[in-house]
């Protein structure tokens, strides 16, 4: 009795926990005509349960596994249409959408399926739609991996401190970010156009996790300068040698500037993929400034300075969001 009991609980399907539930009243002394009429079915099929159940046990009442019908798409399909999408020249095309992918398969394979179907299998394979992420072709691929070879030689130096050093630019009304939403319904956020703006500029050390930023209104050389005399008094550079590294904005580069005890070097051309501190921005805007919109300067400042607090007092986890990747 314990046994049907247990197994009825723990029945894969509500049809094999029916079974086992009726099989146990039976057994309490339940009788067939009042059980049929409890659960709607036949006297029938209770007969067949007790046969199984008296040739086979408990097992003869779980569902077995069902083969169903045959997959529109074979196994053999999948691998090339797997092939296709991430390589879509080979069928003529730039890129596909579920809908060109459903009516390719459907034209040139000559192969009826449904538009769900297909979408179903993309999804079944791992692909999901994505907004490709703008990416530059202009990168020298040597000066890259001659920039990892130098940072690796610097990481390894125990006199030496490495900083990354960046701005960022925040509206008022930043652009909507995606989300998930119910058909039919309309999305909307405040948009005003007022283009209230403010650039940051910062510099965080994955080592410790410390991260140092002032705002501006703009950049330029001397935001720039300042942001130097600001960053040399007020953070505790410790080691003998503490490296700014930065990209090729022109401000950077301006022979009049006054670094301190701060030394330059440059990232390659276009690669901001190699600044851990790009990922930092994108935490404080995610965090803070989606959906939000100021209605003036002064509350897009305030909002703006408790971002950054809440970057700097943020050091251990900082130090994984800003880990230094040494490979490409």
């Amino acid at each position: 009795m314990l046994e049907l009991e247990t197994a009825s609980r723990a029945a894969p399907t509500w049809r094999s926990s029916i079974r086992l539930t009726v099989i146990r009243a039976l057994v309490l002394g339940q009788k067939h005509i009042d059980l049929a009429a409890i659960f709607n079915v036949s006297l029938r099929s209770i007969q067949r349960w007790v046969t199984q159940f008296n040739t086979q046990g408990i097992d003869g009442l779980l569902d077995k596994p069902r083969s169903g019908r045959p997959p529109k798409i074979s196994p053999e399909q999948s691998e090339h249409l797997r092939d296709l999408i991430e390589n879509p020249e080979k069928a003529g095309q730039t890129h596909w959408t579920a809908k060109k992918f459903h009516g390719y398969i459907r034209d040139d394979l000559e192969k009826e399926i449904g538009y769900s179907t297909v979408v179903r299998w993309l999804h079944n394979n791992d692909f999901r739609l994505k907004v490709p992420q703008p990416w530059p072709d202009r990168q020298d691929e040597e000066k890259r991996k001659a920039f990892i070879t130098q940072l690796g030689v610097l990481l390894s130096n125990p006199e030496v401190e490495i900083w990354f050093g960046d701005e960022m630019g925040v509206e008022g009304d930043p652009r909507p970010r995606r989300r998930w939403a119910k058909k039919g319904d309309k999305t909307r956020i405040t948009k005003n156009g007022d283009h209230i703006r403010m650039n940051v500029m910062g510099m965080v050390c994955p080592r410790t996790g410390e991260f140092y930023a002032l705002e501006f209104t703009h950049s330029d050389r001397d935001c720039f300068q300042a942001f130097l005399d600001h960053a040399n008094r007020d953070i505790d550079l410790q080691r003998p040698r503490n490296i700014l590294i930065l990209d090729n904005a022109s401000w950077h580069k301006a022979k009049s500037l006054d670094w301190g005890k701060l030394e330059p070097l440059y990232l390659p051309p276009y690669s901001p993929d190699l600044n851990p501190i790009e990922r930092l921005w994108l935490l404080i805007k995610a965090e803070w400034f989606t959906d939000f919109i100021a209605k003036d300067r002064e509350q897009l400042i305030d909002r703006l300075t408790e971002a950054l607090l809440w970057a700097m007092n943020r050091k251990n986890k900082n130090q994984n969001s800003c880990s230094i990747k040494t490979k490409l």
